[in-house]
């Protein structure tokens, strides 16, 4: 039986009596697709952002340094990854600055993701100053440390300025001072400077108590919600529009602003994903939306750090492509970007991959961005990407060709 959708002509049924017309829709047309976004991710939410899009790590962490350095009160570093190779050094370094000029520098690790790291290198941050919290450690408690991890990367200063995106602290970043890996890992991240630097700030005391720290002031707390996106429409007010998602585990908060946006879509949805392992639903809306015309383009990686993951991953490939998904595979060092850009008008740039333990288990951390012109940055910048990439293929048949509208 073939497993073509078919088509049946409808008949003739009595006439039902008719509804009640709908309510009519308050001024402006009723809440926006922005706002539907918002609402689905539970996202704090400000306008008048100004934000800078990163592609690399060389870029990122002068950036990052930067912040820190500038730094009058506070500055809180969070990171899954975390090294005590050059770059890690490097960070050591600014942070213990930053102390000894009386800044209150905290730092968030995570226990599996700083595997390996030097003994030394917390003792003598802590010593030096810097407040530190590990993440989730083994132990006698639920999954015995194993599961939920912290897999945020985010850097926060003054509550002013923050940078968050897919970038770990490591030489993986770098590029170029490593006896095997000469070139970097490909990335991106985003800087943040305005009103939501303060949500990403919020963000970090939320994770901050979940490991073990104290919890924020109560005035502090009620000011999160209380006072983010009350009166924010964001289809029409300045850009740049922030909505700052936090991942928590079995919240699908991700996932579901996927959906959202494959059924919103007017032109394109551009998902770069570096261990892509979707689910039947992610795979459905990506398909949906591709069958109507939308241009839905996923960049994967070719080379991974966990060779099995491809595997997983070329699993979706064909029904991907029978349904008019185009799929590239980057063809340099391993491709580590966790973006999303649907009609050149919505962005994301964060942690947040799209397999079970990024969209339900771990605790995430993304940007939305509503801005025209960082949408079309995000679009140059998958573009220049796919440069360097790999279409796939599939082998004896044409995918499906979407419908043109």
């Amino acid at each position: 039986m073939s497993g073509r959708p078919t088509r049946t002509k409808s008949h003739p049924i009595t006439a039902a009596p008719a509804p009640p017309p709908p309510p009519a829709l308050p001024p402006g047309g009723g809440p926006s697709f922005s706002r539907a976004l918002w609402r689905m991710t539970s996202a704090d939410v400000s306008e008048g952002n100004h934000v800078t899009l990163f592609s690399d790590g060389a870029t990122t962490f002068d950036a990052m340094i930067e912040l820190i350095d500038n730094a009058k009160e506070t500055v809180a570093l969070e990171s899954y990854i975390l090294k005590s190779d050059t770059v890690g050094s490097r960070f050591a370094d600014a942070m213990t600055r930053a102390a000894k000029r009386g800044v209150h520098v905290q730092l968030i690790a995570d226990w599996f993701g700083m595997r390996g790291i030097k003994s030394a290198y917390l003792r003598d941050l802590r010593r030096d100053g810097v407040d530190v919290r590990v993440f989730n450690p083994v132990g006698f408690h639920p999954w015995f440390g194993g599961f939920p991890r912290d897999h945020r990367k985010l850097l926060v200063a003054d509550s002013a300025a923050g940078i968050t995106g897919g970038i770990g602290i490591g030489d993986e970043w770098q590029g170029g001072i490593l006896r095997k890996r000469r070139l970097a890992w490909r990335d991106t991240c985003v800087r943040i400077a305005g009103p939501a630097a303060k949500d990403l700030m919020d963000a970090f005391g939320r994770m901050w108590q979940r490991a073990g720290g104290e919890r924020p002031p109560r005035s502090e707390r009620k000011l999160t919600r209380a006072s983010r996106g009350a009166d924010i429409d964001p289809a029409i007010c300045a850009p740049s529009v922030v909505g700052v998602v936090e991942g928590d585990p079995w919240r699908v908060r991700v996932g579901r602003a996927l959906h959202l946006q494959a059924a919103a879509a007017q032109r394109s949805i551009w998902v770069a994903s570096a261990y892509f392992v979707p689910s039947f639903a992610e795979v459905e809306s990506l398909n949906g939306a591709a069958r109507d015309g939308v241009d839905v383009r996923l960049l994967v990686p070719a080379k991974y750090d966990h060779p099995w993951v491809h595997w997983l991953t070329m699993r979706s490939y064909k029904k991907l492509l029978r349904n008019g998904v185009r799929i590239w595979e980057w063809r340099g060092e391993m491709m580590h970007a966790k973006t999303a850009v649907v009609d050149g008008r919505w962005t994301r740039v964060g942690s947040t991959d799209f397999n079970p333990l990024g969209i339900a288990i771990n605790y995430e951390l993304d940007a939305i961005i509503e801005d025209p012109t960082i949408g079309a940055e995000a679009e140059a910048m998958f573009e220049n990407d796919l440069k360097r990439s790999k279409e796939i293929r599939l082998r004896g048949r044409t995918a499906r060709a979407p419908k043109r509208r």
